[in-house]
């Protein structure tokens, strides 16, 4: 038996049409609370599934996306494959696990082989492509799946970020590698000692936008910007949207566009959503008893580091396997922390927000938000880390006395209407971390 619908919703947006048709060109409608004026020109897409053998890409990547089970493209990959294929710069907003890694790197990877093709196969002197990225966990994630996707390739890239010994970094960064991966405040400190070859750089990426601007990295990414070339391409991938994306995107973006797949302001439609009335000194034991008797994996969210290391240290003594993940570990437990969660040597990993990025994890069948957070968008990305791929997720937040009222903002910012109950209840005939019947598997 799980608690984990006692009171559920699931939430009311769509992940966007399956129906062939393409979205008149225009601007979209404004998100609310947005200034208008700062919503860029819509660009003219078709979000339709194809396979990903018409889209025309070369049989090395093809070779290396059959292996990694892909078989149609997601809405986002539709809209976003061509668009970025012709040069333009691109804003492109989708909800959480919906593919945008693929999304921006594959058409990339494309290029590039196109031009090493066409130029004999003679290798570059520069890096071609700089993505960044929010933190280590995401950074680490894109690159892996670029060395997957580039497998069959002569395509190179390395990670850049912090944690780790940066003699590696430094001679990637000087060879150089055609792609680099790379969190702001680890690259700066390159940029500031070495000399990454960035003069022929062709594209940079902002991926989870948004999260750099919460975490306060938006002046360490301007002054990289102010050191590539002019003429880039620039693309911003994010899974919410704010005024002040949309203000800082125009700042370093030349005539850019915008794709908008879905609400993105609200969570995936496979999650479905519970809020629990729990005391704060009972939360610890409530989770215990629940971790007991629910099968599959489960991420609990905590608002600081100590509470991170007290709780997972709390749930071990009661018998649960688990691991703490937040940013004061070294980069070595971090990816043991990881690792282990992924492998299923833990069931349980209790994280900070550092986790709400960048963890693309198949099959976590729950998310708990131990304490509530602290926004909507933290929500979001929080409970975006279940419900991926097209599988079911839940989410469970556990509301003390003192957090209703932050709780009931979230609610409404996100129309979602729960109602606190303590009593468990029965368990959902679609379980976790299983397909949803109701939608097609990709």
């Amino acid at each position: 038996m799980s608690p984990s619908s006692a009171v559920s919703s699931r939430s009311r947006g769509r992940s966007g049409p399956r129906r062939r048709g393409r979205p008149a060109a225009g601007r979209p409608a404004p998100t609310p609370g947005i200034d208008p004026t700062l919503v860029f020109d819509q660009a003219d897409f078709d979000p339709t599934p194809i396979d990903f053998g018409e889209l025309g890409f070369d049989e090395r990547l093809l070779r290396a996306v059959d292996e990694r089970g892909f078989v149609q493209t997601t809405p986002i990959q539709s809209a976003a494959i061509p668009l970025i294929q012709t040069g333009i710069d691109l804003m492109g907003c989708a909800q959480t696990g919906t593919g945008k890694t693929a999304a921006f790197l594959l058409p990339l990877m494309q290029r590039m082989l196109e031009a090493d093709d066409a130029a004999g196969g003679a290798p570059r002197a520069s890096t071609r492509l700089l993505v960044l990225a929010p933190t280590r966990e995401l950074a680490v994630q894109i690159e892996e799946d670029f060395l997957g996707f580039a497998y069959h390739t002569h395509l190179t890239g390395a990670a850049v970020y912090g944690g780790v010994e940066s003699g590696p970094q430094e001679r990637a960064l000087r060879a150089p590698v055609d792609v680099i991966v790379a969190t702001p405040g680890r690259l700066l400190d390159h940029m500031n000692t070495a000399a990454p070859r960035f003069a022929n750089l062709e594209v940079l990426v902002l991926d989870e936008a948004d999260r750099m601007l919460d975490m306060g990295f938006w002046p360490s990414v301007r002054r990289i910007v102010d050191t590539l070339p002019a003429g880039r391409q620039t693309l911003f991938f994010s899974a919410t949207t704010s005024e002040d994306v949309l203000r800082s995107a125009g700042q370093i973006m030349r005539n850019p566009k915008m794709i908008q797949i879905g609400v993105t302001r609200g969570p995936a439609t496979t999650i479905s959503h519970a809020m629990h009335a729990v005391d704060a000194r009972e939360k610890a034991g409530w989770l215990i008893k629940f971790l007991r008797r629910t099968r599959g994996t489960t991420l609990v969210f905590v608002r600081t580091k100590r509470g991170a290391d007290r709780l997972a240290q709390r749930l071990a003594a009661g018998g649960i396997r688990c691991a703490a993940l937040h940013a004061d570990r070294t980069q070595s437990q971090r990816t043991a922390a990881v690792e282990g969660f992924r492998a299923g040597r833990y069931a349980t990993l209790v994280a900070t927000d550092v986790a709400a990025r960048g963890l693309d994890i198949e099959g976590i069948g729950h998310v708990i938000n131990y304490d509530v957070p602290d926004s909507a968008d933290s929500y979001v990305h929080r409970v975006g880390r279940t419900g991926r791929a097209e599988l079911v997720g839940i989410a469970i937040t556990l509301v003390d006395r003192d957090e209703r009222a932050t709780m009931r903002e979230i609610e409404r910012a996100l129309d979602l209407q729960l109602e606190p109950d303590p009593a468990p209840q029965k368990k959902p005939e679609a379980g976790p971390g299983t397909r949803d019947a109701g939608t097609p598997s990709e």
